[in-house]
């Protein structure tokens, strides 16, 4: 039993985003099983370890809602290029860094940033599955992924039937490996490089094992016009004439879609994974937030993967996605800093099907949750606990992070793993494929 005692603030994201002041939050297990006043917890849980966050704020881990945690070895490699001339630069790369080894290396550094900075559950979209997933767990991340899906070789060079038979296998595959409970997830690349037909026997067997599915959706123009031009119809529509879109999505990025696609996806209950570090970087374009929220279409924060944002920092992600959000309707009051919080908590673990377990510290919730540390200059005073991690903390104001109970960092240093050992991992493996 763990105590996390005395924090300055507690920001729950519970329905009614309480935030408490002063208070202590309990794990037992996996689970929350109390929170309130400090010296009252304090005095129910006299045989708890204790962990003295005075000064601290805590708040539910932030959900990436979409990334591609191995690209952390392609950081770099493609720059100054929209869309199309990343994937030709990037999969190159990959078919050349990125085998099996490469992955599971790549993975535990992905997994060791995002923990670090305050990411307790990431949707991950990326080659050779059981190798991303063994390499996440074993660094303490909660991690979403599934096989993915290429109507051609790809860069992994696997045949259609090799990928139905990987994401057949999944399930058991998924149990062997272990770790914190996620979701079954299939991860089809995009309607551009995945037929209909194809899609289909997708959204077969996602329906058949009960998997989430996650896709990138209207990038940008350019994809939107390629798709058009391949099979006469827009990604969206692809994706409900093919059943996808019946099975409540991710649709990842979502900057281009219209009126009725948007309407669409709200009412099929599909959610979208705003990326707006990649987007920009990009210039893939501007995807509205406070549009598709008025739409009524959930959408959580994601960083994308290292090649395209560079880093997976879901603090600037939560910056950049509320200073756009006001940019593009021209409003300074456009989007509350709450919301901004919500979309990367609490609104991730609806979109992922995990809202009653985790996205906000409640009482029988499992324990996923951070604290940051506040006797910062930068956060000095504060005002409003939503604004203060929107706009002034960062990822290196995180000391502690628990994952399902665990204890994954303590006092910014990592448990389950050595950091300098997966860093050193990292640069042996780039620098052997350069030689």
């Amino acid at each position: 039993m763990i105590l996390l005692h005395n924090a300055r603030y507690v920001v729950t994201c519970d329905p009614h985003d309480t935030v408490l002041e002063n208070s202590s939050l309990v794990i037992h297990d996996t689970q929350i099983i109390d929170l309130g006043p400090a010296q009252e917890i304090k005095d129910k849980y006299p045989q708890a370890q204790l962990i003295d966050l005075t000064d601290q704020l805590i708040m539910p881990g932030l959900i990436n809602l979409h990334t591609h945690l191995p690209m952390t070895l392609l950081r770099g490699v493609a720059e100054n290029v929209d869309l199309q001339g990343f994937l030709e630069l990037v999969w190159a790369e990959e078919a050349r860094i990125m085998d099996a080894e490469g992955t599971f290396i790549g993975a535990r550094l992905g997994a060791l940033e995002s923990i670090l900075a305050g990411t307790t559950t990431a949707l991950d979209m990326y080659l050779h599955p059981a190798h991303n997933h063994r390499g996440a767990v074993e660094v303490g991340l909660r991690h979403v992924t599934g096989p993915v899906f290429f109507s051609f070789p790809g860069p992994d060079n696997l045949t259609w039937d090799q990928r139905m038979e990987l994401a057949r296998a999944w399930p058991q595959t998924l149990r062997e490996i272990g770790g914190p409970y996620v979701p079954l997830a299939l991860t089809p690349h995009c309607p551009l490089t995945v037929s209909p037909e194809n899609l289909r026997e997708v959204a077969e067997l996602a329906s058949e094992q009960g998997a989430i599915i996650t896709v990138h959706t209207s990038e940008n123009i350019p994809e939107n016009d390629d798709t058009i031009a391949a099979y006469g119809e827009r990604p969206t529509q692809l994706l409900d004439i093919t059943g996808i879109l019946d099975l409540k999505p991710v649709l990842a990025h979502g900057v281009h879609l219209n009126e009725p696609e948007r309407l669409l996806i709200a009412a099929k209950g599909a959610c979208v994974a705003h990326c707006p570090g990649s987007n920009l970087k990009l210039a893939s374009g501007a995807a509205d937030l406070v549009q598709y929220r008025q739409d009524g279409i959930t959408v959580g924060l994601g960083s994308d993967g290292s090649s395209t944002s560079n880093d997976l920092d879901m603090f600037a992600v939560m910056r950049l996605a509320a200073n756009l959000a006001r940019l593009v309707r021209s409003d300074p009051a456009a989007i509350a800093s709450s919301e901004i919080v919500r979309s990367a908590t609490i609104d991730g673990a609806t979109a992922l099907g995990m809202d009653k377990r985790i996205g906000s510290l409640e009482v029988g919730k499992e324990a996923d949750v951070i604290s940051l540390a506040l006797n910062q200059p930068h956060l000095v005073p504060i005002h409003d606990p939503f604004t203060t991690i929107v706009y002034s903390a960062g990822r290196a104001d995180v000391r502690h992070v628990f994952v399902a109970g665990e204890q994954v960092v303590d006092n910014r240093m990592p448990t389950k793993v050595d950091a300098g050992e997966i860093m050193g991992a990292a640069w042996a493996h780039v620098q052997s494929q350069h030689s």
